[in-house]
């Protein structure tokens, strides 16, 4: 009987200990990476804005044709599914606040932090895990850099500024696709839809996006940055955790998603 017992509670704490690990390993990047960049600069250790625009560049400039793309397609979609909904009820008019409110709420948001935990974050992950396997992060440290300050910081700050400006750009370009299917096939006239999209938008929809938006960034960053940290072996290793930065951050994105979604229905 005790042998059973002790297999059981050995059981437990052999899965619990990595989890705690982890945690423990987690909760440090996240402590150092907002230390570096909302701390130290009042303490003499500005950040290093070269190397933000630089990532800005890699990360948000870089990701404009794919973003468009999309949000264009997506736009369309919607006004297509909308139209064969509210045309059963004479309502055609309100494809334009369908498409609208979706995009600025949730759709862009989400899409646009998918596309970049998939091209950026696997990114940021690899870079990391490459340098980790090759001992650059230890020579970082013997140098006396912190390779969070020096790696992490610079995909944060570049993620929190043109996450939010790839957003607003997916909410332009999705409702412009809206906007070409409802004045084409649908037959709606452009002024009408024009007017009825201002009316159906408010500023708190845009800025519910931009704020999930920012969010998503900061997630997509971390989970990156801690995947690459984790790496300890050589190229299989970096594949490995660069797969699992992409699953997590896109889980992790739809869970923040959620949070806000229900914050703002209860509180606004």
């Amino acid at each position: 009987m005790p042998s059973i017992v002790e297999g059981f509670f050995g059981a437990i704490g052999r899965g619990v200990l990595p989890l705690r690990k982890d945690l423990h390993d987690a909760s440090r990047i996240i402590n150092d990476t907002f230390y570096w960049t909302f701390i130290s600069p009042f303490r003499g250790r500005p950040l290093r804005f070269r190397a933000s625009i630089s990532e800005m560049v890699k990360a948000g400039y870089n990701s404009v044709p794919i973003v468009a793309t999309i949000s264009l397609f997506v736009g369309i979609i919607l006004a297509l599914q909308a139209a064969y909904q509210l045309k059963r009820v004479g309502a055609l008019i309100y494809v334009a606040n369908l498409v609208g409110v979706s995009l600025t709420r949730e759709l862009s948001p989400i899409l646009t932090a998918i596309i970049v935990s998939g091209r950026s974050g696997s990114a940021f992950a690899a870079e990391i895990g490459s340098m980790k396997a090759a001992e650059e992060v230890d020579a970082l440290t013997t140098m006396g850099i912190n390779p969070v300050r020096f790696l992490v910081v610079p995909k944060l700050l570049a993620l929190m500024v043109m996450l939010p400006a790839l957003t607003m750009l997916s909410d332009l370009v999705g409702i412009f696709g809206g906007f070409l299917l409802a004045t084409t096939a649908i037959g709606l006239h452009p002024y009408n839809y024009f007017q009825q999209t201002l009316n159906a938008l408010l500023i708190k929809d845009v800025f519910t996006g931009l704020l999930k938006a920012l969010a998503f960034g900061v997630v997509i960053t971390l989970v990156g940055a801690y995947q690459g940290f984790k790496v300890e072996g050589g190229a299989e290793e970096v594949g490995r955790r660069t797969t699992a930065s992409v699953v997590t951050s896109i889980f992790l994105v739809i869970i923040v998603d959620l949070f806000f979604t229900t914050l703002f229905y209860y509180f606004t």
